[in-house]
């Protein structure tokens, strides 16, 4: 167990470390973000109400992930490592994890951009909202990177990826939306760690069958 998660935190390091090198990712999805919201600003009625806020929020971070998931196998595609990796004599599942968690921290760095523009163009957050946007953010990362893995293996991946990844997505921004505008917004949470729980296994167990396909 120990070797399984020091493989995933060396992968994990290997996509952090090639972004701070190459800044083909995080420039793009924080550029992308921050645009979105104020364009929103300006178009959206002053009388719109939260709903319609927080639903805007949400199209920014979903279409932010789907960014950066897009380029999530590039640098494994150009360099022609992703045989590499599948052949090394570690548990595929690490090559998922790693991805998962580069992932999250390339879309964690753009929501520290988006909520505090949220909060200054729209409304302030409460504690219920950011424990959404947490929560969700795990879900995202972990359906889109396996999503991602099975598009980059196909000729028409800019095509794929969102035709598959945006309708499992619909079930986050349903739940990251609900938790910010109900008055019961623990439902809502829980909702969205029941899918995070069920999505990030049945991806953890798929990715050996996708990558060898």
């Amino acid at each position: 167990m120990t070797r399984y998660f020091a493989d995933v935190a060396a992968l994990a390091q290997k996509d952090l470390r090639l972004e701070l090198r190459a800044r083909d990712t995080l420039p793009g999805m924080l550029l992308f973000v921050l645009s979105t919201l104020v364009v929103f600003h300006f178009a959206l009625p002053a009388d719109a109400g939260d709903t319609a806020a927080y639903g805007l929020l949400w199209v920014a971070i979903v279409f932010t992930a789907l960014l950066g998931l897009a380029r999530a196998w590039v640098p494994e595609q150009e360099a022609g490592a992703l045989d590499g990796l599948v052949l090394a004599p570690m548990d595929r599942s690490a090559i998922w994890l790693g991805k998962t968690l580069a992932a999250l921290a390339f879309l964690g760095a753009a929501e520290l951009v988006a909520l505090p523009a949220f909060t200054v163009f729209f409304a302030p957050l409460g504690a219920s909202a950011v424990a959404g946007v947490v929560l969700a953010s795990v879900g995202i990362c972990a359906v889109g990177s396996l999503v991602s893995a099975m598009a980059a293996a196909s000729r028409g991946r800019e095509v794929l990826l969102p035709l598959v990844f945006l309708p499992l997505a619909i079930p986050i921004v349903v739940g990251g939306v609900g938790a910010g505008i109900s008055e019961d917004p623990g439902q809502f949470l829980g909702f969205l760690g029941l899918y995070d729980l069920v999505f990030a296994i049945l991806s953890w167990a798929a990715f050996e069958y996708v990558v060898t396909e």
